[in-house]
């Protein structure tokens, strides 16, 4: 299948199904107001992203993406992608290097564009279960969820931790007092090691994408790391993303310089709703000098914070111990499944499996304390 389709008609508006690479691309311009007018978009529905991510790990002829017209300007769009295995299911273009998946619905024609959306996407799904991973509380997703009129399941994703959208020393003030003197003593030591912060320009941002993830390599050297992050696709999409996310003021790139060498480089992805950490390389030679490299990241992104009146500031997908020092909150993904009635059991394979999968992580988590409990 290749080029658009008229699905249907609602008013003064209309479906379209998007299924060429390069309509894909033209439609930057328009995608990119519509992104602006989205209080709930995540960085990871940004144009650049999803198109770059679909020119490095996309598959012809799966694209799927829906949109919603009036007149000539985008009011909705539905990036998606027809998988085959292990079911029949349209699902969100992005995969496991994007934190957050969702829809774009333009905040004024919020309500009529939920409705049209929703009736394309149930045209367009046909023997196909609608697969939404990764939805972030209060996404636009949510509003397609509440008007489907077939079967339809709501499950759990990922855990993401959050911070308030706030200063770096507010971040330390509702720490226990003892553990936020230990923050504020981290910092006065990286000012004493004479530290410095450069935010690279987007001619820069290229060359400095390359030095992070050198940097990431050499920091997890000798340990398990994700596989995909030494992959030359993940570097082809990275950088081809980030430049003119940089440029429009969507992401920042961060380096980190002592005694006149890049030691760490940090990526920051930004939307109206939160602020992200992606992604950092950072030299060991850093945790030599005895700098807390944590503090260091989490400072410089709180920079993209303070009085920007986004929602958070989001440490993204992952539970690990060295979030909750922070004291965050704990933000549960969706995964919303839709069905129509000759997909039902599709849907009902798709959570039987996630309980299962649930039950056996549980059972390994309860092996491991008990053994580790033993004396």
């Amino acid at each position: 299948m290749s080029g658009t389709l008229q699905t249907a008609v609602r008013g003064s508006s209309r479906t379209e199904l998007v299924t060429d690479e390069r309509e894909f691309a033209a439609l930057e311009p328009a995608w990119g107001r519509l992104y602006r007018r989205c209080g709930a978009a995540t960085p990871f529905q940004n144009h650049a992203w999803l198109h770059s991510w679909w020119l490095s790990y996309g598959m012809p002829g799966r694209l799927r993406l829906m949109v919603v017209r009036d007149g000539g300007e985008l009011r909705a769009v539905a990036p998606l992608m027809r998988q085959r295995r292990p079911l029949p299911a349209l699902v969100p273009l992005g995969g496991s290097i994007t934190d957050y998946g969702d829809v774009l619905l333009d905040d004024e024609y919020a309500d009529r564009a939920a409705a049209t959306l929703t009736e394309g996407l149930s045209e367009a799904a046909r023997s196909a279960l609608i697969d939404f991973r990764e939805v972030r509380p209060g996404g636009a997703a949510e509003r397609i969820y509440e008007r489907w009129r077939g079967p339809r399941r709501r499950v759990r994703d990922s855990v993401c931790l959050e911070l308030p959208a706030t200063s770096m020393d507010e971040l330390a003030g509702r720490l226990p007092s003892s553990k936020a003197q230990r923050v504020r003593a981290k910092l006065r030591k990286l000012t004493a090691l004479g530290v410095e912060q450069h935010v690279v320009g987007p001619d820069g941002v290229g060359a400095a994408l390359h030095r992070l993830l050198e940097l990431h390599r050499l920091q997890w050297e000798g340990r398990p790391m994700t596989a995909e992050h030494v992959q030359e696709r993940f570097c082809e999409h990275l950088v081809r993303s980030m430049v003119p996310m940089v440029r429009s003021g969507d992401a920042v790139v961060t380096e980190f310089r002592l005694d006149d060498s890049v030691v760490a480089v940090d990526l920051t992805l930004l939307s109206r709703c939160l602020v992200g950490g992606y992604l950092y390389g950072a030299h060991p030679r850093l945790r030599e000098r005895k700098a807390d490299v944590a503090v260091m990241l989490l400072s410089a992104c709180t920079r993209h914070t303070e009085g920007s009146g986004r929602g958070s500031l989001s440490l993204l997908r992952g539970d690990e111990p060295y979030k909750h020092h922070w004291r965050p909150e704990t933000v549960v993904n969706q995964r919303l499944l839709l069905a129509r009635h000759r997909t039902a059991p599709l849907m009902s394979a798709v959570v039987c499996d996630v309980a299962a999968r649930n039950r056996g992580r549980e059972l390994m988590r309860g092996r491991q304390e008990h053994e580790g409990g033993r004396p």
